[in-house]
């Protein structure tokens, strides 16, 4: 039923790359109006159509565009987009998925977050919804993050979508092979050099 709508996703998102499981019951739950993962995880995926974070230039003026430091850190921002595929608003700002090229290709996609003043975060865990679960349960009612988490993974069972695991302390929490932060210094760096800002 929801196929093609899937398949868009995928080309716009993750450039055409297989949807993983959690986020394919996520996106379809969300089309179907359902807000019981909502709820719990507190994201909203993007609509058709909408520029990913690190493109969107809109919210610049004129002389801000004009700027040659920012035109560097615009630069910069459009090449990370490359690897950093957003799929929805939520957390610090957005979240999606660290795919740089030199990540092993024997490994779950590192989920990530970029807040909105452009840092990115590593997301324990093997799915986007473990990584978000470990991220919300430090701001449940319950004190112990551990069992909020717990508590999280057993709800999201409940409604279908269960996670590797329910404890906290078990996530995966695998370095980057490729560091987001230290790559869009590097970007930034490079391209104030192209305009001899240095």
């Amino acid at each position: 039923m929801y196929d093609e709508r899937l398949a868009g996703f995928s080309r716009e998102r993750l450039d055409g790359r297989p949807i993983p499981g959690d986020l394919r019951v996520l996106l379809v739950a969300q089309w179907e109006g359902r807000t019981d993962f909502t709820h719990l995880l507190g994201l909203e995926f993007f609509e058709a159509g909408e520029v990913h974070p690190l493109l969107d230039t809109s919210y610049l003026s004129e002389e801000e565009l004009a700027d040659p430091e920012m035109q560097a850190v615009n630069a910069a921002a459009a090449e990370m987009a490359k690897y950093v595929k957003l799929v929805a608003k939520g957390g610090k700002g957005w979240i999606g998925y660290w795919l740089h090229p030199d990540e092993p290709g024997d490994r779950a996609w590192h989920p990530m977050e970029l807040d909105t003043e452009f840092s990115f975060w590593s997301l324990v865990g093997l799915t986007l919804t473990e990584g978000v679960a470990a991220e919300r349960a430090s701001y449940q009612d319950e004190p112990d993050e551990r069992i909020a988490f717990t508590q999280l993974a057993a709800e999201l069972a409940e409604l279908g979508l269960p996670l590797s695991t329910q404890d906290y302390d078990a996530l995966d929490d695998t370095e980057h092979a490729v560091n987001p932060e230290k790559l869009m210094e590097e970007l930034i760096e490079a391209e104030r050099e192209k305009r001899g800002l240095r």
